[in-house]
């Protein structure tokens, strides 16, 4: 099993635009990332927008790919783009 950890930085005139995105997260995209083999994903947001993400994987490379092949993925990556400080 791998653990990954990721830092991301919400713009913070879009914070609460990016909270209501996510309450709740589209059931089709949660599907998705279940199907990918990607497990206990888990997001923490913190003070200024500092989003931490963490979940496990047998195989990240294979469920990067996975989502990659979804339209639905490709969909909720455009949309959320925009919520990130580059």
């Amino acid at each position: 099993m791998t653990r990954v950890c990721f830092q991301l930085t919400v713009r913070p005139e879009l914070l609460d635009e990016y909270i209501a995105r996510h309450t709740p997260v589209w059931p089709e995209m949660l599907a998705e990332i279940a199907a990918s083999g990607r497990r206990n994903y888990s997001l923490f947001l913190g003070d200024g927008g500092r989003l931490i993400g963490y979940y496990e994987t047998d195989d990240d490379e294979a469920a990067q790919a996975y989502l990659a092949s979804y339209a639905v993925a490709a969909r909720w990556e455009a949309e959320m783009g925009r919520f990130f400080v580059d």
